[in-house]
């Protein structure tokens, strides 16, 4: 798990420099002021929850294995799919529904952390 989790996270961090410089060198000419606020705020949440999936494998790597863990590693992709993603589609298509799918990738978000400051608290001090 915790290779895993550090892999994705490196991963989905490469990603996101990679989809902000695409925003800032490509879309920021064609993009509204508005659309590319909301642009950036999905990488802002993309990065942030990406330097969180490689929290969640050194945890792993120092607490040990657990299903909270795993349920936290899980949600926080998820959420960087759900809402980072429906804000890049929405702010490039304009198509206002996909705005819809935005709040679930924060429960997603919220849930994980919640998942993650359980699992530190349940740890005993060695």
């Amino acid at each position: 798990m915790q290779r895993v989790f550090a892999a994705w996270g490196a991963l989905l961090a490469m990603l996101s420099v990679a989809i902000g410089a695409f925003g800032a060198h490509i879309l920021k000419s064609t993009l509204s002021e508005s659309s590319m606020a909301v642009y950036e705020t999905g990488v802002q949440y993309h990065m942030m929850h990406a330097l969180g999936i490689l929290i969640v494998g050194l945890a792993a790597g120092h607490w040990g294995e657990s299903r909270r863990l795993r349920w936290t590693g899980g949600l926080l992709i998820a959420g960087i799919v759900l809402f980072s993603g429906s804000l890049y589609a929405l702010s490039i298509s304009g198509i206002k529904v996909l705005g819809a799918i935005t709040p679930i990738g924060g429960v997603c978000f919220i849930v994980g952390w919640l998942l993650f400051a359980m699992e530190a608290f349940s740890r005993r001090k060695s």
